[in-house]
């Protein structure tokens, strides 16, 4: 979800190469295609890429249908606007995610209630988000936080015992698996993104995935400026131009043919800190549920300033000099302006401000070698007091 200065070019630190946070790999047919879309002339919002991506993303993830969209904020607010959201209604969402996921609530006039998150999968607490229920719940939005699914099944049970809609937030979960079942596929409506630094990009841009062909009509119909699709500039509802272009879709094209070898390079790299950080006192990793297969996207550890002599803080400005790029967890969205009550105190979600205290994450692209997780490693140890 969240743009870092992760594509600078590669810059040397005394006798070592500086790492970025991420960086894209385009290695494949990325040119080719591209070109291919620039000669057709169909640049913009229709074209053959973008129909061959929606059917080639929806059978990746195992659902009928795959809208693409401009980015996978946007995602998420088609997916409100499709299931009804309206003024007056209140949507549960973890407050440890990227603020997309609560904007999109505030896009649509609803209210964001935030619940804490489960410290065995940093996703959402189960049983705090029934406790949030009330009359005016109209859907969940779990969300998939850092390739770790959420989990869906008992999520799915609390939305059917209230008549809920529940919408996964799967954008950095290219390719995680729900006790068998991708990332995606678990919802009334998956959304994904399909920024720079995530498993695959295009840059900017984002889909959703759904069985259900109403809902399905009802996004497209959204994404498009509400025309409709039988009769030429007339426009039934009020829309929003929310279209991916042909461009973009060709990208995502020659990166969803990598898919499994963009998954593999990450796990490599996700492997190789497993083992190079092991033992390190003071130095946490991200729990892995036994249903749960995430997707590699950036790698995490928490700090624990005491065991580990210095605060998460300490150790990102270290690394930096050290000519290695981290970037801290997202900020508990609960106590940021836009959504911090005007007056009193905010509520205290525990885990969630402790894991956004001390959780940090680490360069991670498939482009990185032996001896680049070697060199972060090194400079983890090398920071400890």
């Amino acid at each position: 979800h969240s743009p870092t200065a992760c594509y600078r070019r590669r810059v040397t630190v005394g006798t070592r190469r500086a790492i970025p946070v991420a960086r894209p790999d385009l290695s494949g047919r990325e040119a080719e295609y591209v070109a291919e879309a620039v000669a057709s002339s169909w640049i913009s919002s229709t074209g053959p890429f973008v129909t061959r991506f929606e059917r080639e993303f929806a059978e990746w993830c195992g659902t009928r249908h795959a809208v693409a969209a401009a980015n996978g904020t946007v995602a998420i607010h088609l997916a409100l606007v499709a299931l009804g959201v309206a003024a007056g209604d209140e949507v549960i969402v973890p407050s440890l995610t990227y603020i997309a996921t609560a904007n999109a609530v505030r896009y649509a006039g609803a209210t964001p209630i935030f619940v804490d998150v489960d410290p065995a999968t940093w996703c959402l607490d189960t049983d705090a988000v029934e406790q949030a229920v009330t009359p005016r719940t109209k859907g969940i939005i779990a969300v998939d936080l850092y390739g770790h699914p959420a989990d869906m099944d008992a999520l799915a049970a609390i939305a059917k015992r209230h008549g809920l809609w529940l919408v996964e937030d799967a954008a950095e979960a290219h390719g995680a698996r729900y006790r068998g079942r991708p990332a995606g596929s678990l919802g009334t409506i998956g959304t994904f993104s399909f920024y720079g630094n995530k498993i695959m990009t295009s840059g900017e841009g984002g889909a959703l995935t759904l069985d259900d062909d109403h809902l399905d009509q009802l996004v497209r119909l959204y994404r498009g400026q509400g025309v409709d699709p039988n009769r030429r500039y007339w426009f039934s509802v009020v829309g929003y131009n929310y279209r991916l272009t042909n461009v973009a879709c060709a990208l995502l094209c020659a990166q969803l043919e990598r898919a499994d070898e963009l998954i593999a390079g990450r796990q490599r790299v996700f492997d190789g800190y497993a083992a190079a950080l092991a033992g390190i006192d003071g130095i946490g990793f991200q729990p892995v549920a036994a249903w749960a297969q995430p997707a590699p996207w950036l790698y995490c550890i928490t700090v624990d300033e005491r065991a580990f002599g210095r605060s998460r803080d300490e150790l990102m400005t270290a690394l930096v000099e050290s000519g290695v790029e981290t970037r801290p967890f997202f900020h508990p969205i609960h106590l940021l302006p836009p959504y911090a009550p005007d007056t009193g105190a905010p509520p205290t979600l525990p885990v969630t401000e402790a894991l956004a205290a001390g959780g940090m994450n680490l360069p991670t692209s498939p482009q990185m070698t032996e001896a680049d997780v070697e060199q972060v490693a090194d400079a983890i140890r090398a920071a400890r007091r």
